[in-house]
């Protein structure tokens, strides 16, 4: 039998369940309990720490439908195979989050287990997710729910094994993969002006209400169109009935950009001439409609990529990964 003692902290305001899982699975990835450790019976870890045993069973079957312990008979339980458990919370399901973590799980090993979720930029159900994560798992890989800094739930897990993924500022934690949504994206723009200069009016759709994405891409967009000194606006909101020949439109949701393609449609105006349109973030799909969107994005197979890198070698991992413009047929 291992020499484990309980590491109980009440003051995470858990309850004693989840003290005493979180206990165990922490004491598995620090490594103070390793495979094949035989764990304290129920009746003794119930003597020792006070909880009953009828919580001391729960907490045990929990950890064994987590695949962190077994049991056996004669054997009592014990630590499972040392598999690596990485847990990755992303804001939200979409074409370019799947490449990011089809990229990830394609350059981890097979014998890795990831746990994927997703906070959809609710606060509380951030919160508790983090809450329920901590000391279950190896690595943690997370998308913050805003671009300012980093959360204060993140500061309870131990930075050397957390990276921040997508937004957020360089030097809010220890390690991240994030893209620029300000300097980057005009100078994207500019890339693009011999395009751009084409058409009478550029306009940024744009709600803050609808889409969490960084407002620093207003004042990009601003930047550059005063720079170059070209007719803008910025609306919360598409309408067909104001669109007309040699207008340009920056798209960020693609629920505006599917309302741009059909009313143009409808109004027999075509893309890349007559009405212009730039989108935000590149999936497989965008490369063939219309012959082609032209899109502002950040590598996300890249960012999988280097985040399995950094969950298999556990080196720092600091970078801000390039955007670039790719011009397709819309503009």
């Amino acid at each position: 039998m291992s020499d484990f003692r309980l590491n109980i902290d009440s003051t995470r305001g858990q309850t004693k369940l989840q003290q005493l899982v979180n206990s165990i699975s922490e004491a598995v990835s620090s490594g103070k309990l390793k495979t094949g450790d035989i764990l304290p019976s129920v009746n003794q870890l119930s003597s020792e720490s006070g909880f009953s045993r009828d919580t001391i069973f729960k907490a045990y079957n929990l950890l064994k439908k987590q695949g962190i312990i077994e049991s056996a008979p004669q054997k009592g339980y014990f630590v499972a195979s040392d598999t690596p458990r990485v847990f990755m919370l992303l804001d939200d399901f979409s074409a370019f989050k799947e490449q990011l973590y089809n990229a990830f799980r394609d350059n981890l090993p097979a014998s890795y287990s990831v746990d994927l979720w997703f906070h959809h930029y609710n606060q509380a159900n951030f919160k508790q997710l983090i809450q329920n994560s901590q000391g279950r798992y190896s690595m943690y890989l997370v998308m913050n729910i805003d671009n300012k800094g980093i959360d204060p739930a993140l500061k309870k897990i131990d930075p050397k094994k957390l990276l921040l993924l997508d937004m957020g500022k360089p030097g809010k934690t220890d390690n991240y993969l994030l893209q620029d949504f300000d300097k980057a994206v005009e100078d994207c723009l500019t890339e693009g002006w011999s395009a751009v200069q084409r058409y009478n009016e550029f306009i940024l759709i744009y709600s803050p209400a609808k889409t969490p994405h960084p407002a620093d891409t207003i004042a990009a967009f601003r930047r550059f169109c005063k720079t170059h000194k070209m007719k803008y606006r910025v609306v919360e909101k598409f309408s067909t009935d104001e669109m007309k020949p040699g207008q340009a439109y920056f798209a960020i949701k693609d629920s505006d950009l599917v309302e741009i393609i059909k009313a143009a449609s409808l109004k027999g105006l075509s893309l890349g001439s007559e009405i212009g349109v730039v989108s935000y973030n590149d999936t497989p799909m965008k490369e063939i409609v219309d012959g082609g969107i032209t899109v502002i994005s950040t590598d996300f197979r890249k960012m999988g990529a280097l985040a399995a890198e950094f969950v298999k070698t556990r080196q720092p991992l600091a970078e801000v990964l390039p955007t670039r413009l790719i011009l397709r047929n819309t503009l």
